[in-house]
């Protein structure tokens, strides 16, 4: 008997340890799209803490040389960026947290069948994502609202996205079972204890993802603040990373004068890129964290 256990399982083990050539190039187009990531990510981290020296002779590559701070020291000394580093952070927190307000009380009446008309309001919404007015119309409705120059002109605009809308409504109409609503209906349950004690508890995948989507769009953008703000107390801080990168030699930046900046303009340009997109990394691991603690909830709870 043991002999033809150890028969059987030999073709099966065989079959687990084959490593096919479409494994191979799938394996090696993963690695070139991860070193397309990485790689500059690494070159502008090590330009950011090696020397004037070393980056001016185009001698920094992945790695830093003559490793220092300076740079960073510059940029925590500077009122501008850290001032706007903060500014920034509490506008896309405001912002991601209206947006998912929004949206979701927009795609949880539109996923439920009861709600008449529904079809024709997601046409109307998904209208808005393929068309709209242009920027000197939004300007001018903006300046009649008194939007221009305030902080709720990067928030508000853009805190209902229809694409996300359509993304979380699908969701919902594809996971969560009506059974689920009848169920809470007959327990005497409202729409908003519907909303709050079955919907969400199930949705924290798209919750988490949709936050991220938010969180991150609203972290890079800064056409917006190009058109709609002047004031440099609000100026997010990709819109000053944005004018850094379009400049060039000594005006590439613009720090204040108790920065005692020791550092060229390219080794700052790099410590400031690496500055804006902390927050974001710092953010990602809680997010995914959640989003796979969403997945399991849903799944014992389904």
């Amino acid at each position: 008997m043991s002999s033809i256990y150890s028969k059987a399982e030999k073709p099966r083990q065989g079959g687990l340890n084959r490593v096919r050539v479409s494994d191979v190039i799938i394996a090696i187009i993963i690695l070139i799209l991860c070193a397309t990531c990485i790689l500059p990510f690494l070159h502008i981290a090590s330009k950011s803490i090696s020397s004037n020296t070393a980056v001016l002779a185009k001698s920094v590559y992945l790695l830093p040389k003559q490793v220092n701070f300076d740079a960073y020291a510059s940029i925590f000394r500077d009122g501008q960026l850290t001032y706007s580093m903060g500014y920034s952070i509490v506008v896309t927190l405001l912002f991601t947290l209206i947006g998912m307000v929004v949206t979701i009380c927009a795609a949880y009446p539109l996923s439920r069948s009861l709600l008449k008309g529904r079809r024709v309001f997601s046409l109307i919404i998904l209208f808005t994502l393929y068309f709209n007015a242009g920027i000197i119309p939004e300007y001018l409705l903006f300046k009649q609202l008194g939007l221009i120059n305030t902080m709720w002109v990067l928030i508000l605009p853009l805190s209902f996205s229809p694409y996300n809308m359509l993304i979380m409504r699908t969701y919902l109409e594809s996971t969560i079972p009506e059974s689920l609503y009848e169920a809470a209906y007959l327990d005497g349950a409202s729409h908003f204890q519907m909303l709050s004690r079955v919907t969400l508890p199930l949705s924290k995948p798209i919750l988490a993802t949709l936050s991220l989507f938010y969180a991150v769009g609203r972290w890079n953008a800064y056409a917006d603040a190009r058109y709609f703000i002047t004031r440099k107390a609000l100026q997010p801080i990709q819109y000053l990373l944005s004018n850094m990168v379009l400049s060039s030699g000594a005006d590439a930046i613009s720090l204040a004068e108790g920065a005692a900046v020791t550092s060229t303009p390219e080794v700052l340009q790099a410590a400031t890129v690496m500055f804006a997109t902390l927050p974001i990394l710092l953010i990602y691991p809680f997010i995914q964290k959640h989003f796979v603690k969403g997945v399991m909830v849903g799944a014992v709870k389904g």
